[in-house]
Parts: structure tokens; sequence; C-alpha cells
């Protein structure tokens, strides 16, 4: 379901978001993964969710946006990120033929309402400070074109040190900092908490929802099992909020650390294999008897489900049935937009062959997790598709420069025998992504097959 950018931005009011407080003695650090319980022991009485909720309860603490300029951000917002064609494709139900080339939409797909309530509340934040200088501590949502447009509006992104650390020291007093939409780490807020700027917090609810999760693990004594790649900024901003945790990328590694806790193993070679995706003093011997599962929020739905059954699974043999709830605590932090994606680019893939579809095309960024993941449901069916970050990508020499599913940025011949027949196509774009972005990229499909079809 898509939400009016009005109704967005009433949500702000009410939206179920959370946060946390301060530090007094703030400490140089690295946005690495790295915090653990015996980290700041002297604070353990007080909860990480208690430190951010008392943050957030400070004047100069923003997350619902600022209602005098709320008007002119959602006229821009039209302006730079509406799509004719694409609202067409929708009344048409989501199927439009133009210049010898057949689109199928898929039902779901484009800005969630997390990424719209991000961008509202970023664009009123550059309106509400005319006269200040405002920064973003990383990328606002991961779309090239809607960072771009903040750069434009002179909002200034916070550069990384060799280290991966953060120059924070460019933030001078009387500024304004934004958190992105993937939210940020304990430890960032803690610091800004104790500068003289305002602070315009973005982040999406659905992130806050996994924060709290993990905060129901610590109230239990469980170790966090994070389905997630330990840098992503989102990855790294929950795992702030954890005491004990242990991030795992896919199933393999879900199966290593099941096979751990079931039958022991090689202790150096486990802390290895995952010394950059756990707590600081993590224990594999002693910390993997009691966990709970959360996950990033844009990873692949049906492998964090089958982590979770694994694990279920795994706590069931090793303890018994009648004492699991002791030892494997789940709750359901899969985004809704994330899941409905997913299942409407399923939902294409299961019918591109009576459809006749050519390929699938998935517009998004590049490090985009929730759009990369759009394109392994086509691609491990066997479908050919593409995922592009802009429509530049699409050549003039009927080549196309895309991301596969390793990683890799190639170019390959794009669209095959156009020249002798029409192409059928099915489409969709990341959550991340705006529907301009799908309009600039069928334009130049349509353009590219007209051309081509003059050449027979």
């Amino acid at each position: 379901m898509r939400i009016p950018i009005t109704a967005l931005i009433a949500l702000l009011q009410t939206s179920n978001a959370f946060v946390v407080p301060v530090s007094k003695n703030v400490r140089a650090f690295s946005t690495k993964v790295e915090m653990s319980t015996t980290e700041q022991a002297g604070e353990a009485k007080i909860s990480k969710k208690k430190k951010r909720i008392d943050i957030m309860k400070n004047e100069g603490f923003f997350r619902n946006g600022f209602k005098e300029v709320r008007e002119d951000a959602e006229k821009t917002m039209n302006q730079q990120f509406k799509s004719e064609l694409v609202d067409s494709l929708r009344t048409e139900e989501f199927k439009m033929e133009r210049d010898g080339v057949t689109v199928y939409l898929a039902k779901d797909y484009g800005f969630c309402w997390g990424v719209e309530r991000s961008i509202a509340l970023a664009y009123e934040a550059v309106n509400h400070y005319p006269d200040r200088k405002v920064y973003i501590t990383n990328e606002l949502i991961h779309n090239p074109e809607v960072n771009d447009n903040l750069s434009a509006m002179k909002v200034n992104f916070i550069e990384k040190n060799e280290d991966g650390s953060k120059k924070f020291e460019v933030v001078q007093d009387n500024d304004v900092v934004l958190l992105p939409a993937f939210g940020a780490s304990l430890e960032e807020m803690q610091y800004f908490n104790e500068k003289n700027v305002d602070v315009v917090d973005t982040t999406c609810p659905w992130v806050s929802k996994v924060w709290n999760t993990v905060d129901k693990h610590q109230q239990n004594g469980l170790t966090s099992v994070i389905h997630g790649k330990y840098a992503h900024e989102e990855t790294i901003a929950t795992t702030s909020f954890c005491e004990d945790f242990i991030c795992v990328k896919n199933m393999d590694e879900a199966e290593y650390v099941s096979n751990y806790i079931l039958n022991g193993g090689d202790k150096e070679e486990f802390m290895k294999k995952f010394e950059k995706a756990v707590s600081k003093g993590f224990d594999p011997d002693t910390m993997l008897s009691k966990v709970g599962l959360a996950n990033q929020t844009t990873m692949y739905k049906k492998e964090t489900r089958a982590i979770g059954k694994l694990l279920q699974k795994t706590m069931m043999e090793k303890f018994g049935p009648s004492v699991l709830n002791e030892h494997y605590m789940e709750f359901d932090t899969i985004c809704d937009a994330t899941q409905e994606r997913q299942d409407a680019v399923s939902e294409l893939t299961e019918n591109a062959e009576s459809l006749g579809l050519d390929f699938i095309l998935v517009v998004g960024g590049w490090d985009s997790s929730n759009t990369a993941h759009l394109l392994e449901i086509p691609h491990l069916a066997g479908v050919r598709s593409f995922h592009i970050n802009r429509a530049g990508c699409i050549g003039a020499d009927n080549t196309i420069t895309h991301r596969s599913i390793e990683g890799e940025i190639v170019t390959e011949q794009f669209l095959i025998d156009a020249d002798k027949k029409d192409v059928v196509m099915g489409i969709t774009s990341g959550a991340s992504t705006p529907d301009a972005a799908v309009q600039e990229a069928l334009s130049q499909i349509f353009v590219l097959s007209a051309v081509l079809k003059t050449k027979q």
C-alpha cells in the first residue's frame, strides 16, 4: 500500500519510534561494531534503551518535523520524485505498451513510507534552519538521486577517516545534525547530545522496532543473533543497542553457529570467522546458550525466517522442548515494505514465462540492501535480470551497466533482438527509489527500442 505524503507527515506525531540518553564521559570512538556487556560496567544498570529515550527527551532533539515548512517540503518532494508515467502504470493495472515495449510493473515497489518520512523530515529541517550549517552522519538513504538533492540543498555529508570512524569534529556549536533513515549508534547520539547542536532524527520506525527487540533480549539475558551485514549502517546502529551479539549475514553462517552450539568446535577458528561481527569480549562457549533473533530490516525475509527455524530447532535439540522459551526468543522484525516488495517481485518472477518477459529490471541504489535482495529473487529463479542505480546505466549503444548479485559492476549487451521483435519486460524498484528514477529508466528503454527498430 502506498500512503500519500500528507498522511505520512501526520504519522510523525504518532509514529512508534524510539531513542536514548547520555554518557557525560564522551570518549573517542569508531562506528565499527564493538559493544558488549563488559563495556562501561559502571553504567550496566541503565539500559541502552533508557539512555536512548533520555536523549530523545532533550529540547534540542527533533523527530516530528517542522509544521511551518511542511507544505514547501511536500511540494519539493512531489516535484523531484513523482512520476506521471508510473502513476499511469498503476492506474492501467500495472501494464503499459509504448514504442514497441510492453512493461509489467510489480504491484509493490518504490518508496516506502519510512523513506518518505525520512526525506520529508530532512527537507523540513533544511527549510527550518536556513541560516545554519546542516550536517548528516551518513547517506540519508541508499539512493543517489536523493543524496544528490540533499547535497544541492547544501547538506554536508560527514566524511570518514581511514579507520572507518567519522570526522565529527567538523560539527561546531549551533550546527544542525541529521540522523539518517538507518539510524545512528548510541555512541553517536551521546556524542551529539553533549554538543551545542540541534539533532533531527529521521530514523525509520521499523529500525527502532528492531532496537526495542534487542532490548528485550538484554532484559532476558539473551545474546542477540542479528541476521544482517555487520558493516551496514543499520546493523552498526542496532548492535550499539545490544549487549552481547553476533551478526550472521546468511544461512551458511547461521548453520556454522548452530553447529557450534550443538557440537562445540574450534573456538579460535570461530572467533576469527566472526571477529568483526561480535560484541567485545564475546565468548561462543558461554554466550550462545540463550539467544534471541533480530534482523537488519532490509534482509531477505525468507532467509531470516529460515534462520529463525534453524535456531529454534538447535536450541530445542540442545536443551529440550520443555525449556525452549528459556533459551530462544524471536519477534517479527521484518519490515512490511521490504516483505511486500519481495512478494511482488516474486509474483512477477513466477509469471515471467506466461507473460513472456525478456528480463526484469530492478532500479535502486547499488549500495541498497533491500534493492539487492529484489534482484536475487528473479536471478535465483533463472530469469534474466538487472540491477541499475540510475537511468544512465542504459547506454545508447544497447549496453547496460548493472550490479550482479555478487556485487560486481558489469557491462553487457542489453536488448536482444529488439530490432526484430517487441520488448517485454518487468520492472520494480527498491524501497529507497523514487518513481522519477523508474520513469527515467523506462524512457531510456523506450528510446533505445525505437532506435533499434529503425536499424532493421
